[in-house]
């Protein structure tokens, strides 16, 4: 049975990545005659694919690489790679209301007013969403403005929390947002205007990982009932081969092609901050992956 499905690959990716990853996928496919079967969504939901369902990928993409060390490794994979970066934004479109007025000095004002809608991604679900409440932790810390994450947070109101980032960028590209707390490679891939946030608080700056520590939530668990609490960090997507893949030789063909040249390259025209070499950490990585210091988790 192996050697019937042998000429296919089975991905997990995470929601953010699906429009710039697809072309990659594609040409992967074309190039090398493999079947590419795609699950996109939010990367904890992959999570608890595997450790509440039990189906294993042959490749995880995830836009947080701590989610493995946190909830899968080391059971489930024995090693994982950091590989691209990112920054919160607030993004919105030219139709938003006061579009035209919104900036990085002003914007928290803006989105306090009561005739704009916002939304923002499931922190049970999605990265990006607990990766929002951390960012309003910091800007109330940064701006000193005591309250100001729990007043912004109440303007995002329940009907307008969704999964994932790519359902909050139809939702605003539709005009049925006017802001939404998002990545700013989401927000360049689906050509959105956004506010560029101070390095301080947008968790895109490597340099300031003690500084973005300072604050925390807590979030659901991998396993029901279970919580998890989360800390400040840069942003920092991983990736990894499952124990158990179904797939390895294919898995291993797809993590040569990921990691040349061209097409980080091409990943970086789609707005994807990738590393110029992946990270690697903890042991039993393929050689298809090239890193200079390996770490362990």
């Amino acid at each position: 049975m192996l050697g019937i499905f042998a000429d296919t690959l089975l991905i997990y990716v995470a929601a953010s990545l699906t429009k710039p990853i697809q072309p990659v996928l594609d040409r992967f496919s074309a190039t090398t005659g493999i079947v590419v079967q795609r699950e996109s969504g939010a990367s904890l939901e992959h999570v608890r694919k595997m450790t509440e369902l039990h189906r294993v990928p042959d490749i995880l993409l995830l836009a947080d690489a701590d989610v493995f060390s946190r909830f899968l490794v080391p059971k489930h994979a024995s090693w994982y790679a950091e590989f691209a970066r990112n920054r919160m934004v607030v993004a919105y479109t030219k139709r938003s209301k006061h579009a035209r007025e919104i900036n990085s000095a002003n914007w928290m004002r803006v989105l306090a007013r009561a005739d704009v809608e916002i939304g923002r991604s499931d922190p049970d679900l999605a990265p990006v969403g607990y990766r929002t409440l951390l960012m309003l932790q910091l800007a109330e810390r940064y701006y000193r403005m005591p309250g100001l994450a729990k007043s912004l947070l109440a303007r995002a109101s329940e009907r307008n929390i969704r999964g994932n980032a790519a359902e909050l960028a139809v939702l605003l590209a539709a005009g049925e947002l006017d802001y939404i707390y998002d990545y700013q490679s989401v927000a360049e891939s689906n050509g959105f205007e956004y506010v560029r946030l101070p390095a301080a608080i947008d968790l895109g700056d490597p340099s300031r990982a003690r500084e973005y520590a300072v604050v925390s939530v807590r979030t659901r668990g991998a396993k029901p009932g279970a919580t998890a609490e989360i800390s400040g960090q840069p942003i920092l997507y991983g990736l990894s081969e499952p124990r158990d893949a179904p797939h390895p030789a294919a898995a291993a063909r797809f993590l040569a092609y990921l990691s040349s040249p061209t097409v980080i390259d091409q990943l970086r025209k789609a707005h994807v901050d990738m590393l110029q070499q992946p990270i690697i950490v903890g042991t039993g990585a393929p050689p298809e992956l090239v890193s200079t210091k390996p770490r362990q988790p």
